[in-house]
C-alpha cells in the first residue's frame, strides 16, 4: 500500500479537473464512520422494529435482516469499486456522467439529492419522538415540529463551523452504537426472560394481511430502510486522505459490520418478546403508543431499561441525522460546482475559513424541513428517500455493468476491484435493487411512489426544457458505453 501523500491525493482530484477546496483530514476509520453513523442500526433497528415484528413476526427477524444484508452488500460492493474508480465529492453523479453521459448523471444527482434529504427528515423526525417523552414533554404536533427544527438547526451549525468536530463525533457514533447493542444484547441474554429458540420461525402477521408471504415481503423494509446513507463514503472521498482505497472500504465495512451487529440487536429483542399483541399495542401512562423497542425493554429489564434506550436511540439519531446533512451537501456542491443547479455559484461556495460548503448545508436543512411538512409521517418520509436513494445507487452500477460487457477500461482505474467477479457482483445488485424499489412503492406506502413519479416528471420536463441546452455535466465526463 503505498503511503499517504497530501500532494498526491491533489494531484489526483486535479486529473479530474478540480482544486483541492474541501477540507482533506479525514482518516480511513473517519469515512467508515460517517457511512455507519449514516446507516445507524440504533435508528433503523430501534424505531422500525414495530414495523417488521408486525408484518412478519419472529420469522420476519430471523431471515429479514439477513436477506436484506446480503442484497445490500452487493449494492455497496458495486458502488465501492465505482468509488475506487472516481474519488470525487458527489459519488454517483460522477460515476453516471462519465458511464452514461451527463443526462444520466444529472438525474442521478438529484435522485441522490431528494433521497438524502427525505432521510434526514425522517431520521430527525425520529429523533424528536424519541428525545421529547425522554424530556416529559408532551409529544404534540407543534412541540415535534419545534423539536425537529431545533435538532436539524444544531447539525446545521456543527457541520457548518466545525468539520474537524463532526469526524471526531462520527468517530464516538461507532462507539455508542457498537457498545451500546453489546450492552443491550448482553443484558436481554443474561438478565431477561426469554422465549425458547423456537419462536425465532414462527411467522406471525398481526396487521391481517394476505397471504403471509407478502407480510413478509414488505417486512423486509424494517431492514432495508435501515440500510441507507452508506453513499457518505463516497460524498467524503475529496475530505479523506488515499480515498481510493479508504472509501471504498468504508462503504463496504458500514454495510457488513451494520448487518452483524444488527443482526445481534434484532435477535435479542425478539427472543425477549413476551407478548407480540401486548408489544405492539403498547401505550405510555398519557395514553399515547409506546415504541415497541421501549415496550420490549420495559417488560423484560425495567423502566429505567426503557428510558435508557430511549436516551442511547436519540443520542444515535442526533449523530445519524448530523452525518445525513455532511452527505447531503457534499452532493449538492458537487453537482452546483459543474453548474447543474439553480443559484450555483452560491451552493458551490466554500466558506475559506472552515472548508465547508456552507450554503449548501443550510439549504439541505431547510429543503429537509419542508420534507417532513410534506409527508408527516416517518414510515412513508422514510420509503420516499430510500426508493430515490436506490434508484441512484443501482444506476451507475447498471452503467458499469453495461460498459464492462462493452469492454470499457474504467475498472482499470480501480485500486479497490472487484476483478473477474465484477459482472457477476454488479448483476445481482441490479436485479435486488429492482426489486426493492418496487416493494418500497407498494400499499400503505403509495404516496411514497406518487412522490417519485412527481419528482421524475418534474426533472424530465425541467431538463428537456432548460437544462440540456445549458448542462454539459462534468467537464472531464464521457460516455464510455
Amino acid at each position: 500500500m503505498r503511503p499517504f501523500s497530501a500532494d498526491q491525493d491533489r494531484a489526483d482530484l486535479s486529473h479530474f479537473g478540480y482544486a483541492q477546496e474541501l477540507f482533506r483530514g479525514m482518516g480511513g476509520f473517519s469515512n467508515f464512520a460517517i457511512s455507519f453513523s449514516n446507516i445507524s442500526i440504533l435508528t433503523g433497528a430501534v424505531t422500525l422494529f414495530g414495523y417488521g415484528l408486525e408484518m412478519g413476526g419472529p420469522l420476519e427477524m430471523t431471515l429479514g435482516w439477513p436477506l436484506v444484508t446480503f442484497g445490500t452488500l452487493a449494492v455497496a460492493l458495486g458502488m465501492a469499486e465505482l468509488c475506487s474508480a472516481y474519488p470525487t465529492a458527489g459519488g454517483m453523479y460522477h460515476w453516471a456522467a462519465d458511464l452514461g453521459g451527463p443526462a444520466w448523471g444529472w438525474f442521478v444527482a438529484w435522485l441522490n439529492i431528494f433521497g438524502l434529504i427525505a432521510s434526514q427528515a425522517g431520521i430527525n423526525y425520529g429523533c424528536a419522538q424519541f428525545i421529547l417523552p425522554f424530556l416529559g414533554v408532551p409529544s404534540t404536533h407543534a412541540n415535534l415540529l419545534m423539536m425537529f427544527a431545533l435538532v436539524l438547526v444544531t447539525q446545521g451549525l456543527l457541520n457548518h463551523y466545525g468539520v474537524k468536530l463532526v469526524a471526531i463525533l462520527n468517530d464516538a457514533s461507532v462507539t455508542v452504537h457498537i457498545v451500546g447493542v453489546v450492552i443491550v444484547v448482553a443484558a436481554l441474554f443474561f438478565l431477561a426472560p426469554k422465549q425458547p429458540v423456537h419462536f425465532l420461525v414462527e411467522g406471525v402477521n398481526s396487521n391481517g394481511r394476505s397471504p403471509y408471504w407478502w407480510a413478509f415481503i414488505l417486512g423486509l423494509l424494517q431492514a432495508q430502510w435501515t440500510y441507507t446513507g452508506f453513499d457518505a463514503s463516497a460524498h467524503l472521498a475529496e475530505e479523506t486522505e488515499d480515498p481510493r482505497r479508504r472509501a471504498p472500504w468504508g462503504i463496504v465495512l458500514s454495510v457488513a459490520v451494520s448487518g452483524v451487529v444488527g443482526y445481534l440487536l434484532v435477535m435479542g429483542l425478539t427472543l425477549a418478546v413476551r407478548s407480540i399483541p401486548e408489544v405492539l399495542a403498547a401505550k405510555d401512562a398519557g395514553g399515547n403508543p409506546v415504541p415497541a423497542v421501549i415496550a420490549i425493554l420495559g417488560t423484560a429489564l425495567g423502566a429505567r431499561a426503557g428510558n435508557a434506550m430511549s436516551a442511547m436511540a436519540s443520542m444515535a439519531m442526533w449523530f445519524c441525522g448530523l452525518s445525513s446533512i455532511t452527505s447531503a451537501s457534499r452532493a449538492l456542491y458537487s453537482l452546483a460546482r459543474d453548474h447543474g443547479t439553480p443559484l450555483s455559484g452560491a451552493l458551490k461556495k466554500v466558506d475559506a475559513r472552515h472548508g465547508t460548503p456552507a450554503v449548501a448545508i443550510w439549504v439541505i436543512v431547510v429543503a429537509s424541513l419542508a420534507a417532513m411538512l410534506w409527508a408527516e409521517a416517518v414510515p412513508v418520509v422514510t420509503s420516499m428517500s430510500t426508493v430515490a436513494l436506490y434508484l441512484a445507487y443501482s444506476i451507475p452500477i447498471y452503467l458499469a455493468w453495461r460498459a464492462r460487457r462493452a469492454g470499457s477500461k474504467w475498472p482499470d482505474a480501480a485500486v479497490w476491484s472487484l476483478g473477474r467477479f465484477g459482472s457477476g457482483i454488479n448483476l445481482i445488485a441490479i436485479l435486488y435493487a429492482a426489486f426493492i424499489c418496487v416493494v418500497l412503492v407498494m400499499p400503505p406506502n403509495l404516496l411514497a411512489g406518487k412522490t417519485l413519479i412527481g419528482l421524475l416528471v418534474g426533472l424530465c420536463v425541467l431538463y428537456l426544457g432548460f437544462v440540456r441546452r445549458h448542462y454539459a455535466g462534468p467537464q472531464w465526463s464521457h460516455p464510455q458505453s
